[in-house]
């Protein structure tokens, strides 16, 4: 039994006019910091309170806010950082300032309560993110004292399907109309490699078969007049594949009013609001949000369109666990079910070398199902088939050479080709791309480049760790220093990039 979300309000429909008023008069630089605060009273009566105390003569909006919300840390704050140490040593202690306790429920918080302890990324990100967690993890399970911390956050991600029937972005209320890169399965394999007490895999069957079901909800409604329907795409030829999606049509409460400019501009370009927002939506559910990737301008944030386009990752990650449920099933002697996922993870395979390997530029792109093409946009997301060993040989050897030749840069690969001010984009490099790029290359052989991405982006994440004492979410490749562009300040801490760079140190 699933829980009905609209249980858990999203806290513009829980503190109402007061919440756009607050986000409306800017009383916070970060438009996440009140809808991650903590009210000292129930939310209907501060609400009333509001009500009654605005129309005084002397009311303070800050100072209402301020004596009637606990408002939120920063983790990792009470931390001193000493830049003459190791990186490595540096992110050993700062693991335990960056691990939350399991969670007490509080009346009002947007928090969802989860019943064990977790590691959040840092900065303004200081609940749990469901990708991230995977590349934290790379380097968490390198030290056995931190085990029990791993097994945690994956119960508390088996508990977010058993409750709500799949894993939201975070922990967050208004994280509750979308996910994230469906990286549930490489996790439990990831856990499963280094636990032999128990048979890992078959313990979270329950919660991987619920996770695949909720991402192909309606699969067998698609015709070919109605060929989408939430995440699930019938392309021409009768194939599905699965596309990022969130089905509401409003701001996200968690940043509001940033996106009202541009959903003004988008309508003024007679696309309707509900459009903007729901393709805004689904490029948050990717992790890219934002790149050029989405756009079908790539120098105007308007023209996103990102739930009109069939993702080469995603699919990567749903042929992942269609895989691994066949082997899971194969274990228990469910020969019939086994055969079933055998047989989709096979179908997806095919799908993906007929509808993601562009053959004219010899590299994997993602598919517009609307134009019925390639998009334009060539993204380090091309490396996903290598990761998971979905590419032919000939193939691979053309994507090393989109690699080396056009993304490796001083400090690691790029993100994409395109620089456009977005944080997905030139000139930024990501942790959990270099490490998919880098084992994607390993996995056929590539073994210089691989070496070359490893030492470059190791060189560029302790360049900037001693001169800022900080390992940050994001890095600027090309100029060799830390990260910028998109819609909030450059934050540190930082979990993934922690992890990976552990888990590349450690991987010679």
């Amino acid at each position: 039994m699933t829980l009905n979300t609209s249980l858990l309000p999203t806290p513009d429909l829980l503190y109402g006019q007061l919440y756009f008023d607050i986000q409306l008069a800017h009383v916070f630089s970060d438009t996440k910091t009140f809808v991650d605060s903590v009210p000292d009273v129930s939310p209907s009566e501060i609400v009333a309170l509001y009500e009654h105390e605005k129309i005084l003569p002397d009311f303070n909006l800050v100072a209402f806010v301020n004596k009637h919300f606990h408002l939120p840390s920063f983790p990792a704050s009470t931390y001193t950082s000493d830049p003459t140490i190791d990186p490595k040593d540096h992110i050993n202690k700062l693991w335990d300032f960056l691990c939350r306790p399991a969670d007490t429920p509080t009346e009002g918080s947007s928090r969802i309560p989860l019943p064990f302890p977790y590691i959040v990324p840092g900065g303004r990100f200081r609940e749990i993110f469901y990708w991230d967690s995977y590349f934290t993890m790379l380097g968490l399970i390198l030290t056995p004292e931190k085990l029990h911390i791993v097994r945690g956050m994956i119960d508390n991600f088996a508990y977010m399907i058993d409750q709500f029937g799949f894993i939201p972005n975070g922990n967050r209320t208004y994280f509750l109309s979308r996910s994230q890169p469906p990286f549930f399965a490489e996790i439990v394999q990831l856990l499963a490699d280094a636990d032999h007490t128990e048979n890992i895999k078959q313990r979270y069957l329950p919660q991987l078969l619920k996770e695949y079901e909720w991402w192909m909800t309606n699969n067998d409604q698609l015709t070919e007049e109605q060929p989408v329907q939430n995440h699930v795409v019938r392309l021409p030829d009768g194939t599905i594949l699965n596309r990022y999606w969130d089905p509401l049509t409003k701001p996200r409460s968690e940043s509001y009013p940033k996106e009202e400019v541009h959903r003004q501009k988008a309508q003024q370009n007679g696309i309707s609001a509900e459009k903007f927002y729901q393709h805004i939506r689904a490029a948050c559910e990717s992790g890219w949000d934002f790149s050029s990737r989405w756009l079908i301008d790539s120098k105007c944030m308007e023209t996103n369109h990102a739930a009109d386009i069939v993702p080469v990752d995603l699919n990567c990650l749903l042929y992942s666990l269609e895989n691994l449920l066949a082997s899971i099933y194969n274990q228990k002697g469910d020969w019939k079910s086994s055969k079933k996922f055998e047989e989709l993870a096979e179908n997806r395979k095919n799908a993906i070398q007929n509808f993601h390997w562009n053959n004219e530029i010899q590299f994997f792109m993602d598919y517009d199902w609307i134009r019925n093409r390639s998009t334009p946009a060539i993204t380090l997301a091309g490396v996903y088939p290598l990761f998971f060993k979905l590419a032919t040989s000939e193939q691979a050897a053309h994507v090393h050479e989109h690699l080396r030749k056009s993304f490796l840069q001083s400090g690691g690969l790029v993100t994409t080709l395109e620089r456009t001010g977005e944080q997905w984009d030139w000139p930024n490099g990501w942790a959990p791309l270099q490490w998919i790029a880098y084992q994607g290359l390993k996995n056929y052989g590539f073994n210089e480049l691989a070496a070359e991405v490893r030492l470059r982006w190791l060189a560029l994440n302790d360049r900037v760790f001693k001169a800022t004492g900080k390992m940050t979410e994001k890095y600027n490749v090309v100029d060799n220093v830390k990260g910028g562009g998109g819609n909030y300040p450059l934050q540190d801490g930082f979990g993934w990039t922690n992890g990976v760079y552990l888990k590349l140190l450690y991987d010679v």
